[in-house]
């Protein structure tokens, strides 16, 4: 009876955990640098609260949750389930052990711990003194996958690293420049794809992008074919060759561009400018310091050579590269990456693989 029992309380707990991710991800590219959080108070094995990480600033998702119960009573014999462990200190806003504890919440079911120096335990540790019962690790690696961004800049302080590239049938990125008689993007994908592109950025706290693609596609790098947050602009431009004429530098986004230049009179006021050594491992550089910029993650959407130097450092998560309908026969070849196809999709005649550092 009692294996039954437990049996049965997993299986709850899970049901309800899966539900705390699936409306976490309504904080997907508002929350960051908070992790998007997702909370379901349950009572009477009825949902009595739900709630989700707010943008950046606002309240968390179990202060959200708690403030959704119309019975405020009810707290008192109820269960909070939550994805991340609950924090313990001050930040934007209070810690949200406190107002649990002060609600009275008699048990907390948490799937993943929280690795952040300030939570990091503290938070269950406190909620235990209170006497209340918690219960961890439940669908830990569906929360390690929904918070991957928050994880990876916590344990490997550094973004997480999205690649995202376009390339032809015969493997190009780009024709050769001969073909080029313009500075405006060749479009390898179609609309759908492109529109997806525009979702992503949407979804992330950055862009970064080489020289040469600034130079020769001109791109605005922002979500105009999307509802969303346009990501910060991060230009590698080790000489300062990309001046004010680029859309990339409008500063009508906040932009970041790593330069090897240490002459300030050549910086565009409106622009941050971090100067790295791009002779020794640059990619590695430019994490440590997006690290200190406190970016939680970023879509790399090219060069080559910019695309190909974070394979070669190890230094990325997931690729996510389109395959038009079309040949170039020659041209600038598309970066080379091993890693697991994780799915393939058809776009009307683009395909798109996804692809993961495992």
């Amino acid at each position: 009876m009692y294996l039954i029992s437990y049996f049965c309380d997993v299986k709850i707990h899970e049901f309800y955990i899966l539900r705390c991710i699936q409306i976490a991800k309504n904080g997907l590219g508002t929350t960051a640098p908070n992790p998007m959080v997702g909370a379901v108070i349950v009572y009477n094995n009825k949902i009595i609260g739900e709630g989700y990480t707010s943008a950046y600033g606002g309240a968390h998702a179990e202060v959200n949750a708690i403030n959704s119960v119309k019975d405020a009573s009810s707290l008192k014999k109820a269960t909070l389930y939550v994805t991340l462990e609950p924090c313990s200190h001050f930040g934007k806003t209070p810690p949200c052990v406190d107002l649990i504890i002060k609600s009275k919440i008699p048990n907390v079911v948490i799937g993943l711990l929280d690795p952040h120096e300030k939570v990091a335990g503290k938070g269950i540790q406190k909620l235990k003194d209170a006497g209340c019962n918690v219960i961890t690790g439940i669908l830990e690696k569906e929360c390690r996958e929904h918070h991957k961004r928050f994880l990876t800049f916590q344990e490997k302080k550094r973004p997480y690293i999205i690649l995202k590239w376009a390339e032809t049938a015969d493997a190009f990125i780009a024709p050769d420049k001969k073909l080029r008689n313009s500075k405006e993007p060749f479009w390898i994908s179609n609309e759908f794809s492109r529109l997806l592109t525009h979702q992503w950025r949407s979804e992330e706290q950055a862009i970064l992008v080489g020289t040469n693609t600034v130079l020769e596609d001109n791109p605005k790098l922002d979500t105009r074919l999307w509802k969303g947050k346009n990501p910060v602009r991060i230009i590698l431009d080790k000489s300062l060759k990309i001046d004010v004429s680029f859309h990339a530098l409008d500063t009508s986004i906040k932009t970041i561009v790593f330069t090897g230049e240490n002459d300030a009179s050549k910086y565009i006021d409106g622009v941050q400018y971090i100067q790295i050594d791009f002779s020794i491992n640059s990619a590695f550089e430019i994490c440590k310091k997006l690290y200190v910029e406190n970016i939680q993650s970023m879509i790399i959407e090219g060069g080559a050579r910019t695309l190909q130097s974070f394979i070669d450092e190890n230094l990325w998560d997931e690729a996510r590269i389109f395959i038009g309908n079309t040949n170039f026969f020659t041209g600038i070849k598309s970066p080379k990456i091993t890693g697991q196809l994780a799915s393939k999709l058809i776009l009307e005649k683009d395909v798109l693989k996804i692809i993961t550092n495992d």
